[in-house]
Protein backbone atom coordinates (compact mmCIF):
# COMPACT_ATOMS: atom_id res chain seq x y z
CA UNK A 1 0.00 0.00 0.00
CA UNK A 2 3.08 2.65 0.15
CA UNK A 3 4.28 4.03 -2.51
CA UNK A 4 8.10 4.94 -3.76
CA UNK A 5 6.98 8.95 -2.63
CA UNK A 6 5.58 7.62 1.02
CA UNK A 7 8.93 5.88 1.38
CA UNK A 8 10.88 8.83 0.43
CA UNK A 9 9.17 11.10 2.78
CA UNK A 10 9.10 8.18 5.56
CA UNK A 11 13.19 8.19 4.78
CA UNK A 12 12.80 11.94 5.67
CA UNK A 13 11.24 10.99 8.88
CA UNK A 14 14.35 8.82 9.99
CA UNK A 15 16.78 11.57 9.62
CA UNK A 16 14.56 13.93 11.75
CA UNK A 17 14.47 10.92 13.83
CA UNK A 18 18.23 10.71 14.13
CA UNK A 19 18.56 14.33 14.42
CA UNK A 20 16.61 14.21 17.33
CA UNK A 21 18.65 11.59 18.75
CA UNK A 22 21.83 13.36 17.93
CA UNK A 23 20.59 16.03 20.23
CA UNK A 24 20.33 14.08 23.18
CA UNK A 25 16.23 13.23 22.44
CA UNK A 26 13.87 10.25 21.80
CA UNK A 27 14.02 9.44 17.97
CA UNK A 28 10.82 10.57 16.73
CA UNK A 29 10.40 12.79 13.39
CA UNK A 30 7.63 13.50 11.24
CA UNK A 31 6.41 15.68 7.57
CA UNK A 32 3.62 17.21 6.90
CA UNK A 33 2.43 16.85 3.00
CA UNK A 34 0.62 18.79 0.82
CA UNK A 35 -2.04 16.95 -1.21
CA UNK A 36 0.33 18.37 -4.08
CA UNK A 37 3.56 16.39 -2.41
CA UNK A 38 5.41 20.02 -1.43
CA UNK A 39 6.51 19.29 2.42
CA UNK A 40 4.86 22.20 4.16
CA UNK A 41 6.15 21.53 7.56
CA UNK A 42 8.73 19.25 9.36
CA UNK A 43 9.94 18.15 13.33
CA UNK A 44 11.57 16.53 14.94
CA UNK A 45 11.02 15.30 18.96
CA UNK A 46 12.05 17.78 21.36
CA UNK A 47 11.01 15.96 24.75
CA UNK A 48 14.16 16.31 26.09
CA UNK A 49 13.70 19.37 28.37
CA UNK A 50 11.10 18.04 30.54
CA UNK A 51 7.54 18.72 28.25
CA UNK A 52 7.02 15.27 27.02
CA UNK A 53 4.30 17.08 24.83
CA UNK A 54 6.67 18.57 22.32
CA UNK A 55 6.30 15.25 19.61
CA UNK A 56 6.30 16.32 16.16
CA UNK A 57 2.98 14.97 15.20
CA UNK A 58 1.58 17.43 17.87
CA UNK A 59 3.96 20.35 16.28
CA UNK A 60 2.81 19.29 12.99
CA UNK A 61 -1.18 19.64 14.38
CA UNK A 62 -0.41 22.92 15.81
CA UNK A 63 1.04 24.12 12.38
CA UNK A 64 -1.38 22.94 10.42
CA UNK A 65 -4.45 24.55 13.05
CA UNK A 66 -2.37 27.93 12.36
CA UNK A 67 -1.52 27.48 8.89
CA UNK A 68 -3.98 25.75 7.18
CA UNK A 69 -7.44 26.09 6.12
CA UNK A 70 -9.91 22.63 7.18
CA UNK A 71 -10.19 21.85 3.78
CA UNK A 72 -6.60 22.06 3.09
CA UNK A 73 -5.42 20.22 6.27
CA UNK A 74 -7.65 17.27 5.24
CA UNK A 75 -5.78 16.89 2.29
CA UNK A 76 -2.46 16.55 3.94
CA UNK A 77 -0.42 13.58 4.61
CA UNK A 78 1.37 13.11 7.85
CA UNK A 79 4.56 10.96 7.44
CA UNK A 80 6.36 10.02 10.35
CA UNK A 81 8.60 7.60 12.00
CA UNK A 82 6.60 6.17 14.61
CA UNK A 83 2.78 5.69 14.82
CA UNK A 84 1.32 8.76 16.73
CA UNK A 85 0.88 8.11 20.13
CA UNK A 86 -2.87 8.97 21.44
CA UNK A 87 -1.77 12.51 22.21
CA UNK A 88 -0.68 13.05 18.83
CA UNK A 89 -3.47 11.34 17.34
CA UNK A 90 -5.93 13.16 19.30
CA UNK A 91 -4.11 16.43 18.22
CA UNK A 92 -4.47 15.22 14.39
CA UNK A 93 -7.99 14.52 15.00
CA UNK A 94 -8.96 17.49 16.31
CA UNK A 95 -7.62 19.59 14.12
CA UNK A 96 -8.51 17.36 10.70
CA UNK A 97 -5.38 16.27 9.17
CA UNK A 98 -5.50 13.65 6.61
CA UNK A 99 -3.81 10.25 5.18
CA UNK A 100 -1.24 9.21 8.15
CA UNK A 101 1.90 7.18 6.76
CA UNK A 102 4.37 5.54 9.42
CA UNK A 103 7.59 3.73 9.05
CA UNK A 104 7.23 1.84 12.45
CA UNK A 105 3.66 0.67 14.47
CA UNK A 106 3.31 1.84 18.45
CA UNK A 107 3.17 -2.24 18.90
CA UNK A 108 7.06 -2.82 17.46
CA UNK A 109 8.17 0.33 19.97
CA UNK A 110 6.40 -1.42 22.70
CA UNK A 111 7.98 -4.86 21.67
CA UNK A 112 11.37 -3.08 20.79
CA UNK A 113 11.23 -1.55 24.92
CA UNK A 114 10.26 -4.42 26.75
CA UNK A 115 13.47 -6.33 25.01
CA UNK A 116 15.63 -3.81 26.21
CA UNK A 117 13.88 -3.67 29.67
CA UNK A 118 12.68 -0.14 29.20
CA UNK A 119 9.77 0.13 31.43
CA UNK A 120 6.68 1.53 29.68
CA UNK A 121 5.37 4.96 29.75
CA UNK A 122 2.59 6.43 31.53
CA UNK A 123 0.03 6.56 28.46
CA UNK A 124 -0.91 3.19 26.87
CA UNK A 125 -0.02 2.91 23.05
CA UNK A 126 -2.94 2.78 21.78
CA UNK A 127 -3.31 2.41 17.56
CA UNK A 128 -4.72 5.37 15.42
CA UNK A 129 -7.85 3.89 14.42
CA UNK A 130 -8.77 3.69 18.39
CA UNK A 131 -8.27 7.06 18.74
CA UNK A 132 -9.42 8.53 15.21
CA UNK A 133 -12.67 8.15 13.43
CA UNK A 134 -12.50 6.61 10.53
CA UNK A 135 -8.60 7.66 10.19
CA UNK A 136 -6.98 6.32 6.83
CA UNK A 137 -3.74 4.64 8.33
CA UNK A 138 -0.53 3.15 6.49
CA UNK A 139 2.04 1.73 7.84
CA UNK A 140 4.11 0.24 9.11
CA UNK A 141 7.34 -0.94 6.71
CA UNK A 142 8.96 -3.74 7.88
CA UNK A 143 12.26 -2.32 5.85
CA UNK A 144 11.75 1.29 7.53
CA UNK A 145 10.85 -0.15 10.85
CA UNK A 146 14.22 -1.89 11.30
CA UNK A 147 16.33 1.12 10.66
CA UNK A 148 13.60 2.81 13.41
CA UNK A 149 14.13 0.37 15.66
CA UNK A 150 18.18 0.51 15.76
CA UNK A 151 17.78 4.43 16.29
CA UNK A 152 15.53 3.56 19.42
CA UNK A 153 18.48 0.95 20.48
CA UNK A 154 20.89 3.35 20.23
CA UNK A 155 19.03 5.81 22.55
CA UNK A 156 18.02 3.78 24.98
CA UNK A 157 20.97 2.07 25.56
CA UNK A 158 22.75 5.27 25.85
CA UNK A 159 20.04 6.48 28.53
CA UNK A 160 21.18 2.65 30.44
CA UNK A 161 25.47 3.75 30.44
Amino acid sequence: MLTDQDREFLRRCIELAATALESGDEPFGSVLVSAEGAVLFEDHNRVSGGDHTQHPEFAIARWAAHNLRPAERAKTTVYTSGEHCPMCAAAHGWVGLGRIVYASSSAQLVQWLSDLGVPPGPVRPLPITEVIRDAVVHGPDETLAESVRQLHVRFHRSQMQ
